[in-house]
C-alpha cells in the first residue's frame, strides 16, 4: 500500500479503541488520506465491546426529540436545537455511505421518539416544551396528547393494564416520528471495515499502556499476544473510552492538567420476548424524579438487535471503580493526580444530589426495580425480564476557576498543541455526535477545511 511514512515511522496514524469514534475516524481518514498507513488497536478480541456495544447503551440516536435533560428550561431550546443539528450531519454521514454502498444500513431503524409525563407539575413542562419546539422546522411533525386513547394508539404497552386515572394520575405524551434506534456495534463494525477495505489495519488483544513524545510524532507502547511492543506513528487518536484520560496522562499532555473522571455503571432490565418488544413502536422517555440527576431520566426503549426485537428499561446505576467493562478496579485510582483531587472533590460535592442517587440505586431491591418498570408498563412480567449490565462510563469532570470542578454531562475532545495527538473525554451523547466530532478534529489537523464534510457518496440534509 502507498504511504507517505518514511522507514522511522510504523504509521501515520494510530487509533486507540475499537468503538464508534475510533472506526468513525478510521473510515473518514480512508477516504480523505487513502495513501496513509492507519492502525488500529483494541485490547479486546473483538471490536464495541464497551460502550459501542448495543447492549452497553440504549441505542437512541439522540436528536432531543425525546431527551428532557436537554431542556430543563421548557422556553429554552438551545441544546436540543444543538443536538438535532449534529444528529443530522451524522445521520446525513452514514445515509451517503449507505447510499454509496459502502455500508450495510440495516444497524438503523426508524423508530418514533415519545415522553410520557404523570401529574400537573411535569404535564404542564412537557406543554410548554412542546410549544417552544414546534415553532422549529426540525420538531414539526411532534404531536402533543392529554388523552390516553391517543397514547395508547402510540405506545399501547404504556397504557395496558394501567386502571382509572384516580390510580395513576393524569397523563401527557409527546410524540415525534422522526426518531431512530440505532445498532452502534454493528455500526462500529460497519465503518472499521471501510477502513481495513482500504488498506487499513485492526489489531485485537493489543492494550496500549503508555504514550512517549519523539522528535517527530509519538512512541505507542503496550502489551499484545506476542508480548510488549512499541509503535512509532506520526499522529495518534486516543478513543479509548475509560482509559482515554489515563492515556492522555502518560503523554504529559498539559491540555488535561486538573482533568478527571468519575465511574459511572448501569444496568438494565431486558426483555428479548419478540411478541412483547413489537408492541413498542418507539423509545418512551419519561422525567427524572424531583431532586435525581438528570442523567437518571427514565426511558424504555424498543431495541433491533442482530435481527431481533427487544425492550429495554433503565438505566439503573450500579458501581465500580472500572473505568471500562473489562478493566481493573484500580482504573480510577490510576487517574488521580495531586492537580485533580481538589477538582475531584468539588465536584463531588456539588452533585450531592448524584451521590444520594447512586446509593437509593445500590440498596433497591429487584423488585424496587420492577416497579419503576411499572410506571411505563404496568402490566409487564417479571418473568419476562433479566437485569443485564450496560457497562462502565467515565463521567469527565474539568477544572474551573470559580467552582474548581464542574462535572460535564458530554464529551470534549482534546487535542495536543502542535495537533498530533487528540483524545475524546466524556460519555453520552458521543455515539450520536461521532461525525461532527472527528470532522472536527480532521478540520484541526489540516484535513478538512472548517464545515468541510468528508465526500462519501450523496449526502443528505438533516434527520428523516
Amino acid at each position: 500500500m502507498l504511504t507517505h511514512s518514511t522507514p522511522a515511522f510504523d504509521a501515520d496514524v494510530v487509533l486507540i479503541g475499537g468503538g464508534i469514534m475510533s472506526a468513525t475516524l478510521g473510515a473518514m481518514l480512508a477516504q480523505e488520506r487513502p495513501e496513509w498507513r492507519i492502525l488500529l488497536l483494541e485490547r479486546a478480541d473483538a471490536l464495541a465491546t464497551e460502550s459501542s456495544g448495543p447492549w452497553n447503551n440504549a441505542g437512541t440516536g439522540h436528536t432531543g426529540f425525546c431527551e428532557l435533560n436537554y431542556m430543563p428550561d421548557p422556553a429554552d431550546a438551545t441544546k436540543p436545537l444543538s443536538m438535532v443539528e449534529q444528529f443530522g450531519r451524522t445521520r446525513a454521514w452514514w445515509d451517503g455511505l449507505v447510499a454509496d454502498g459502502r455500508l450495510d444500513g440495516g444497524f438503523l431503524h426508524p423508530t418514533p421518539h415519545l415522553d410520557v409525563v404523570f401529574g400537573e407539575r411535569d404535564m404542564s413542562y412537557l406543554r410548554q416544551r412542546y410549544e417552544t419546539l414546534r415553532a422549529y422546522p426540525e420538531f414539526a411533525a411532534m404531536e402533543y396528547t392529554e388523552n390516553p386513547e391517543t397514547i395508547r394508539q402510540w405506545a399501547p404497552l404504556v397504557m395496558e393494564g394501567r386502571g382509572p386515572e384516580s390510580m395513576w394520575g393524569r397523563i401527557a405524551a409527546t410524540r415525534h416520528p422522526g426518531g431512530t434506534d440505532v445498532d452502534f456495534g454493528a455500526l462500529t463494525r460497519g465503518l472499521t471495515a471501510i477502513l481495513t477495505d482500504a488498506g487499513g489495519e485492526v489489531r485485537f488483544g493489543h492494550e496500549v499502556t503508555r504514550l512517549r513524545r519523539t522528535l517527530a510524532g509519538w512512541t505507542v507502547r503496550g502489551r499484545g499476544p506476542q508480548g510488549r511492543f512499541a509503535i512509532r506513528a506520526r499522529r495518534v487518536f486516543v478513543g479509548a473510552g475509560g482509559k482515554a484520560l489515563r492515556l492522555l496522562q502518560s503523554a504529559r499532555l498539559p491540555e488535561v492538567r486538573g482533568y478527571a473522571v468519575l465511574p459511572v455503571g448501569a444496568a438494565f432490565l431486558r426483555c428479548s420476548d419478540p411478541e412483547i418488544a413489537r408492541r413498542l413502536d418507539g423509545k418512551v422517555y419519561g422525567q427524572a424524579e424531583i431532586g435525581a440527576p438528570p442523567m437518571s431520566v427514565p426511558h424504555l426503549d424498543r431495541r433491533y438487535v442482530d435481527g431481533a426485537d427487544h425492550l429495554l428499561f433503565g438505566p439503573y446505576a450500579t458501581f465500580s471503580t472500572k473505568l471500562l467493562t473489562r478493566g481493573r478496579l484500580s482504573d480510577f485510582f490510576t487517574t488521580l493526580r495531586p492537580g485533580n483531587l481538589p477538582v475531584v472533590a468539588a465536584a463531588a460535592l456539588q452533585n450531592l444530589g448524584l451521590v444520594r442517587y447512586l446509593i437509593a440505586q445500590l440498596a433497591a431491591s429487584r423488585r424496587a426495580k420492577f416497579a419503576q418498570l411499572r410506571r411505563f408498563y404496568p402490566a409487564a412480567d417479571p418473568a419476562d425480564w433479566e437485569l443485564v449490565p450496560a457497562g462502565q462510563r467515565a463521567q469527565l469532570v474539568t477544572p474551573d476557576r470559580r467552582r474548581i470542578g464542574v462535572l460535564q454531562q458530554g464529551t470534549e475532545l482534546v487535542t495536543g498543541a502542535d495537533g498530533t495527538i487528540a483524545g475524546l473525554l466524556g460519555a453520552s451523547p458521543g455515539a450520536s455526535t461521532a461525525v461532527p466530532i472527528m470532522q472536527d478534529l480532521l478540520v484541526r489537523w489540516g484535513i478538512l477545511h472548517s464545515g468541510g464534510q468528508p465526500e462519501f457518496g450523496s449526502v443528505p440534509q438533516g434527520p428523516r
